[in-house]
């Protein structure tokens, strides 16, 4: 991954945790019933998520009590607005926008000596079945301060109404009282450290639980796609509910969501833009093999794109050129289908979120879509980094470097 830290596209905007902080932090997993880090620097992302914590305890969620139930961690004001990196759902970052928006003074307050734990509660305490991922409507959010702060705020409210009361301010156990809290506490009268609950309400989304489920609940009737053959099998079981399920390798899939005005495709107009060359190249890239040149400087020449294009094998080019071959058959002639002949990866990386969907949904529909065909190098990172990561690691350091010029050039 180090070219992709140099490049500043691999988790550049982490915060470093070290000192008090780390302590608190250890207090958050304490409280939330997990077993404190023996790291003494770490790293985190917006809602508390460490990767060198996730590495330590070879657990990646391990800020989740089950599918069911994740947490959070706050414990400096400069996670508002940071990157959520690795989020269970994808509404974990909007949630996290949502708490600093109604609690950002607040929480810059308390953080100055204290540290927030969060509990996202969906109503649900635990999976027992793949479809009750539809169960997922309001998500409650609660705020929990470590060493109970806020209670110890009402402590010292009680001590000082007391001290006013009658001859009370000449009490002496009462003036220790006070004085020890304060000097343990600070004066915490003035301070508010009470953050009520909000609520987020879900619409379509993805979660990571059963291995990563699609929940499209917006449109013309739901549809639930699964990532995971063995929860997909046993999802189809079911037959109470009336829900399309699928897996996402069904071609079927492409089909019902065209049906739903849900993606939409137009060839002759994708192929004018950049993205229809990137994804090309990508594909050309997977067909080449030992070159005399490196793949960056092949994908990048014009000259040695076609030469070594006219050197691969004619099965493999037709696949490559597949769509200019199909319009410039369709200039002759209306009687050829798409399915005959461009490439079915390729034809399914060039579908795009129907124009009519909110920006919310278009963001979900470019995650599933790129997780279908995973051909444009670009979007996969923009909507599914910790695929793109795992997928980075099995490329030629070649193509390693076209790949991170090309993302590097749109961004």
């Amino acid at each position: 991954m180090n070219k992709l830290k140099q490049a500043n596209l691999y988790r550049s905007e982490l915060i470093p945790i070290s000192g008090k902080l780390v302590e608190r932090y250890n207090q958050c997993l304490t409280k939330l019933g997990f077993e404190p880090t023996k790291l003494t620097k770490f790293s985190i992302d917006g809602i508390g998520w460490s990767p060198e914590i996730a590495e330590e305890k070879k657990v990646v969620h391990y800020l989740n009590n089950g599918d069911a139930n994740p947490h959070g961690i706050i414990i400096t004001p400069l996670q508002k607005g940071k990157p959520v990196y690795n989020p269970f759902h994808t509404f974990d970052r909007d949630m996290m926008k949502h708490v600093f928006r109604v609690h950002g003074e607040d929480i810059n307050d308390i953080t100055r000596d204290c540290a927030i734990c969060l509990d996202f509660d969906q109503g649900i305490d635990t999976f027992y079945e793949p479809l009750d991922v539809l169960k997922y409507k309001n998500v409650n959010i609660y705020f929990h301060l470590i060493n109970n702060l806020d209670k110890i705020q009402k402590e010292q409210l009680r001590l000082v109404e007391k001290f006013k009361e009658g001859n009370n301010f000449i009490d002496e156990n009462l003036h220790a009282k006070l004085l020890e809290s304060a000097q343990e506490y600070g004066d915490l009268r003035n301070r508010n450290l009470s953050l009520h609950e909000l609520q987020y309400k879900t619409d379509s989304f993805y979660t990571k639980a059963f291995n990563g489920v699609f929940v499209l609940r917006d449109f013309i009737s739901p549809i639930v796609v699964f990532e995971d053959e063995k929860w997909y099998k046993e999802a189809i079981k079911d037959t109470v509910l009336e829900v399309f399920i699928f897996h996402i390798s069904q071609p079927e899939l492409m089909e019902k969501l065209q049906d739903h005005v849900i993606i939409e495709y137009d060839l002759e107009k994708v192929v004018k833009n950049p993205r229809y060359d990137r994804i090309k190249k990508f594909m050309f890239s997977q067909f080449l093999q030992n070159v005399q040149h490196p793949l960056q400087k092949i994908l990048n020449d014009t000259v040695l794109f076609k030469s070594y294009l006219n050197k691969m094998d004619i099965e493999s080019r037709k696949k490559v050129m597949s769509v200019e071959l199909y319009l410039e058959k369709l200039e002759v002639s209306n009687q050829y289908k798409i399915s005959d002949i461009v490439d079915i990866s390729l034809f399914n990386a060039l579908h795009q979120p129907h124009s009519s969907l909110s920006a919310r949904h278009q963001d979900l529909i470019w995650m599933l879509l790129v997780n279908i065909a995973s051909l444009d190098v670009l979007f996969l990172y923009w909507y599914d980094k910790e695929q793109f990561y795992i997928k980075y690691n099995t490329w030629d350091e070649s193509l390693k470097d076209w790949v991170i010029e090309t993302i590097s050039n749109n961004i």
